[in-house]
């Protein structure tokens, strides 16, 4: 079992979700461009969702498959974002995914979360390799990996099928002996 603790940056409080997130969830993930964006997030984001979403994190924590964080503002606690990992405790390595609203585009609040749940990952989890995909055409989301320190590993072409087009994936990955950047 993952014991999933607050982590905190200075600008950001990463906690679990619950239940009272659902409507910021749904506001915030239903946008066209968040899905548009994302392999696993539904567009439109109906009714319910966000609270089966919400209610899958427990089993997932206790079985040490992934854990989900809200990201939130540290002055207000207003949700932006979500981050987790998916865990194959196997191979002690994780998928790290996110994504934040898109009126907190552009201000490095995914960078700064992404820079506390890996390093979550590598010193709470013990794991040897996270890794990323962002499609091709969301260069944004490459530059938060490589902020972080990960390194492009491959690029797969004609990927993903998503609403009617194929898609190419970008893959990073960083190792726990890799240099992180600091800051």
């Amino acid at each position: 079992m993952i014991e999933q603790p607050i982590l905190c940056t200075p600008r950001l409080v990463l906690r679990r979700f619950a239940l009272a997130d659902a409507p910021d969830v749904q506001r915030l993930a239903g946008e066209r461009d968040i899905a548009r964006y994302t392999l696993s997030i539904p567009h439109p984001y109906v009714d319910g969702m966000a609270e089966q979403w919400i209610g899958s994190h427990g089993e997932r924590l206790a079985s040490g498959q992934g854990t989900a964080f809200a990201i939130t503002l540290r002055s207000g606690g207003l949700l932006i974002g979500a981050i987790g990992l998916e865990i194959n405790q196997e191979h002690h390595r994780a998928e790290l995914g996110y994504w934040i609203g898109k009126p907190y585009w552009g201000q490095g609040y995914c960078t700064d979360a992404a820079r506390a749940v890996v390093r979550f990952a590598f010193e709470d989890l013990k794991l040897n390799r996270v890794h990323a995909s962002h499609f091709s055409n969301n260069p944004a989301s490459g530059r938060v990996m490589q902020k972080v320190g990960m390194r492009h590993e491959a690029s797969l072409r004609q990927h993903i099928h998503k609403w009617g087009k194929y898609e190419d994936l970008e893959i990073y990955a960083l190792l726990k002996d890799d240099p992180r950047p600091t800051g």
